[in-house]
């Protein structure tokens, strides 16, 4: 198994010290050969920001860009793991202190808007922390 996440891109915009990829992603119903027969394959551009030295690099260069599996790991739990056990913990104490149901599942959805909250202010410093690379192709 590879160490890292790799995607194939191209250049979309070079900034003072970010180049931004445009990727294809693609889920893996998207990438099987029955999938333009199927409803649920998908496929969606996304502008990855990759800090880096940006000479050399071009708009429309081709790329790939790699993560490490344990840097995806990070950003599944930032994204979806501690906001998950956040939400049950929440309804849990809410609904044992309480034993109101309705109470219980809007402060547990409600704990999660300041979640996301500070995910979104601290984007930049979390975003440093999750290292990408950037290598050049020869297309």
């Amino acid at each position: 198994m590879s160490s890292k996440i790799n995607h194939d891109g191209i250049v979309d915009k070079i900034e003072v010290d970010t180049v931004k990829v445009r990727i294809l992603q693609t889920s893996a119903c998207a990438a099987c050969g029955l999938a333009k027969h199927c409803s649920s394959s998908e496929s969606k551009e996304k502008i990855i920001d990759v800090h880096t030295d940006v000479q050399g690099y071009e708009v429309g260069q081709h790329v790939v860009v790699s993560v490490s599996v344990s840097m995806g790991y990070k950003a599944v739990l930032l994204g979806f793991g501690l906001p998950f056990l956040l939400l049950v913990a929440v309804i849990i104490l809410v609904n044992n202190l309480t034993g109101n149901e309705p109470l219980s599942a809007l402060l547990g959805l409600g704990v999660l808007v300041p979640y996301y909250l500070l995910l979104y202010f601290n984007r930049d410093r979390i975003g440093k922390s999750l290292s990408v690379e950037i290598t050049q192709t020869k297309y």
